[in-house]
């Protein structure tokens, strides 16, 4: 098994790991009451679906 021979950096480990991020979620108005809501899901303020 190979074994890294010297540790990386914080910079170099930070570059590779630039591609990790979080996407935000879409949300959508309820049809129902017009408040903001994700997809598919049952509406927090009204209990729509």
């Amino acid at each position: 098994m190979a074994v890294p021979k010297r540790r990386n950096s914080k910079t170099r480990a930070a570059k590779r790991r630039t591609h990790y991020k979080i996407s935000l979620s879409s949300v959508v108005k309820c049809k129902h009451c017009g408040a903001f809501k994700r997809p598919h899901r049952v509406c927090p303020s009204c209990g729509e679906y």
